[in-house]
């Protein structure tokens, strides 16, 4: 039996091959690379498995970090058990590899079958091995078992567990153990993975994952090129860059690239992502700017030099307000007011330089020195309209994000993390922190305004509903653009992940309410005596009610230490200590 998926895996691992070439000038043969590369399993052991095949789940990455893969026998056993049913095994086959649970079988021809899996049933082919050894079937029998076992055919299965009991016997195998070899296996047999399927599955997350690990920007980029229609996916994409550090160029139109790029370890934006902005237009800009043979000094420059019935309006203003214009003169409120202009102008640069061409002393190749207009005075816009417009024109937020400066708040006061709706549990009541993106009120049946509002964090989004009595209450947080915390239940409804808002507050607000002391972290090689005389003395200048907790961090341990100190929640306070060990480092403890 064979059977052929087409994955998109395939295309991202071919499009790194070809970055990496590109970028490093490296020739990288997936059929080639090592199987037993320390990287590749040091970055599965972390956790860190964002994009890789089979492996992204938030739930399957904190196993990751629990089984600490070592071979391709580990990927495809995790692999085959995180399904419905066999996942309640994942804990205890953990636990049996490393020791801390006893391995045990039935019965010791068992052992032969089930030892690579620590005596746990994974895979349809151990099923069909133990009918053959235990009971004596042929293979072709035992595959007939395993098939009456998934159909749950009463009859058949009670004819087959006769079959296999009488054969079991007759193999001197105690009937009682029999009968229980074969409740184990009817157990398992109805959703059993089939093992050359998920060692298939578990080489391609591994050739994934030795990309990543050793070609990270090239990787990501891949990924992003191949994820551009998907605003949810690239969100997850760029938060992943965000972790590993990766930076993120915005488009430019001096570095035109039609898809997601690299250059110097940095990944370029792909243009043709931004709305209204095609392949087409990109390819434009790459030719203008080739012919020219420099940077554009403006938006007027450009204009001058590329086909304005493919670079339109439409096409600059997409351009413009995803920060594409950032590197020429000009703020972008100042570039979008000049579009028309500049389109205007272009025009009767390129019409009086064909007409100059067409003269009898005319020179084509000659650029035609004429001065740009100046740019519109207009206010830059501040960052919350900058940040709002590059969402309208990508989807997501990209120079940056307005949770950026409450990372501590986001860390501390999330529950759940809005791009990994597998994690949310039907009913169950979480906190949520984030931007509301956009948001429509509605009049229910008694008269009174409802909200229905998208909140946004680093990770993805949610759709969250808010009914009149608690929208009366919160309303002042609930507008375009607030970043909020919201207190809710979740609603699961298929793939649909639904957020009832029952509470909802500003940040400070949040911060405020719900801190009971805050954690500090320090790192023992990192963090030095200075370091804590410093903070020893913020503290004592800012006394309040609040606890402080240290943890020291120290060859991968935790210590944590309760001081005498009691606080109060000041943001200058909060910028001091966040000046003296970085903002990454601050909790707030909600308990």
């Amino acid at each position: 039996k064979m059977d052929f998926l087409g994955l998109r895996t395939l295309s991202i691992i071919r499009d790194t091959i070809d970055l990496v070439k590109k970028t490093r000038g490296i020739e990288v043969n997936i059929d080639d690379i090592p199987l037993d590369d320390k990287e590749t399993y040091e970055l599965f052991a972390r956790g860190q498995t964002t994009a890789v095949f089979q492996f992204e789940s938030a739930p399957m990455k904190e196993y990751l970090k629990k089984l600490h893969p070592e071979s391709i026998k580990d990927l495809a056993a995790m692999n085959a058990l995180y399904r419905p049913g066999p996942m309640e095994n994942i804990n205890s086959f953990i636990n049996r590899k490393f020791g801390r649970e006893k391995i045990t079988y039935l019965h010791p021809s068992l052992e032969s079958i089930l030892k690579e899996t620590y005596g746990i049933i994974v895979y349809q082919e151990q099923v069909i091995q133990i009918a053959n050894k235990v009971a004596g079937m042929s293979l072709a029998e035992a595959d007939i078992l395993r098939r009456a076992m998934g159909k749950k055919d009463a009859a058949a299965m009670q004819e087959q567990r006769e079959k296999f009991v009488k054969g079991a016997v007759q193999n001197n195998i105690d009937e009682k153990i029999a009968k229980e070899i074969f409740d184990l296996i009817d157990k398992f047999a109805s959703y059993g993975f089939n093992k050359s399927h998920a060692v298939a599955y578990s080489i391609v997350a591994y050739q994934t994952a030795y990309l990543k690990a050793h070609f990270l920007p090239e990787f990501l980029a891949a990924n992003l090129t191949n994820e551009f229609g998907n605003p949810d996916k690239v969100t997850i994409l760029l938060d992943d860059c965000r972790k590993l550090k990766v930076k993120v160029r915005p488009p430019d139109v001096n570095k035109p690239s039609a898809y997601f790029n690299v250059e110097d370890g940095e990944i370029i934006f792909g243009m043709s992502a931004i709305k209204n902005v095609g392949v087409n237009a990109v390819e434009e800009i790459i030719r203008a700017r080739n012919e020219l043979g420099r940077d554009f000094t403006s938006i007027y420059d450009l204009c001058c030099n590329v086909d304005t019935r493919v670079v339109n309006k439409r096409v600059l203003e997409g351009l413009v307000l995803a920060g594409a214009f950032d590197s020429v003169s000009g703020s972008r409120a100042q570039n979008f007011a000049a579009i028309e202009s500049a389109l205007e102008f272009g025009n009767k640069y390129q019409s009086d330089k064909k007409k100059m061409a067409n003269s009898l002393f005319g020179d084509a190749t000659e650029e035609m020195e004429i001065p740009h207009p100046q740019l519109p005075d207009v206010p830059p816009w501040d960052d919350k309209t900058k940040l709002a417009k590059e969402r309208e024109v990508l989807g997501l937020y990209l120079s940056d994000h307005p949770l950026s400066r409450y990372e501590s708040e986001y860390r501390s006061f999330a529950t759940v993390h809005l791009g990994e709706p597998e994690t949310f549990k039907d009913g169950e009541l979480v906190r949520a922190v984030g931007v509301i993106t956009s948001m429509r009120t509605k009049i229910d049946k008694s008269g009174r305004q409802m909200a229905f509002f998208n909140l946004d964090d680093f990770t993805g989004s949610c759709e969250c509903l808010m009914f009149s009595k608690v929208f009366a209450e919160c309303s002042k947080y609930i507008y375009e653009e607030s970043t909020v915390l919201v207190k809710g239940k979740v609603e699961s409804s298929g793939d649909a992940i639904k957020l009832h808002v029952e509470e909802a507050f500003s940040l400070a607000d949040a911060k405020k309410n719900l801190t009971k002391k805050l954690c500090i972290e320090l790192v023992s090689n990192k963090n030095d005596v200075e370091d804590v005389v410093k903070l020893k003395n913020t503290f004592e200048n800012y006394d309040g009610n609040i606890p402080v907790v240290v943890v020291v961090r120290q060859n991968g341990t935790r210590r944590n230490f309760f001081t005498d100190y009691k606080i109060s929640l000041k943001d200058e306070l909060i910028k001091e200590v966040s000046d003296i060990i970085g903002d990454e480092n601050i909790f707030y403890l909600t308990q």
